[in-house]
């Protein structure tokens, strides 16, 4: 019987105390936000997630965004006889969604000597405006991984392995440029 006393009162004064927590957190409902805005809420974000500046969602978004870098980049590319001279990195990015997947696949296709049109079908999903009827896979139906691509269209090359290298030089010429 005092077992079960015990827990009455434990119970009663549990709930009494929950109650007088959710009377601290002020007005919910329909008034709350005229009822709460008398508070010194400051008017910029508490959210620390809001502080870091956003990086740009695209390849060209970003090279937009750092003009120089971009210039740096096409050089060093160029000089690589990863990028074609009559080619700036910005008209070859276009359609990826990241700057580093677009120099990965440029060197993939400098290392395996791949048709770069083709590869970037495969890895944005976008088909382009030159002749696809040379392309190996399935180009432009969907969108794959660079390891899957350079599998699709070179089945005898060791595809992880070229991916792995084409990434570690694309962030390798990214690091340099300062893009």
């Amino acid at each position: 019987m005092k077992k079960l006393a015990a827990v009455v009162a434990v119970s009663i004064l549990s709930v009494s105390f929950g109650a007088g927590i959710a009377a601290a957190q002020g007005p919910q409902g329909s008034g709350a936000g005229a009822a709460s805005s008398g508070s010194s809420i400051t008017p910029h974000s508490l959210n620390p997630i809001k502080w870091v500046k956003k990086e740009p969602k695209s390849a060209n978004d970003r090279l937009d965004a750092k003009g120089e870098e971009d210039k740096k980049l096409t050089a060093s590319l160029q000089a690589q006889g990863v990028l074609p001279a009559n080619t700036d990195t910005k008209s070859a990015c276009e359609n990826f969604k990241a700057l580093d997947e677009c120099v990965a696949a440029l060197h993939a296709t400098k290392n395996l000597g791949l048709d770069f049109n083709c590869l970037k079908s495969n890895l944005t999903g976008v088909q382009t405006s030159a002749d696809m009827s040379s392309c190996k896979g399935s180009a432009g139906d969907k969108a794959m991984s660079l390891s899957k691509a350079i599998h699709a269209m070179k089945p005898d090359a060791d595809a992880k392995a070229e991916t792995k290298t084409a990434e570690k030089q694309a962030k390798d010429d990214l690091k340099s440029s300062g893009a």
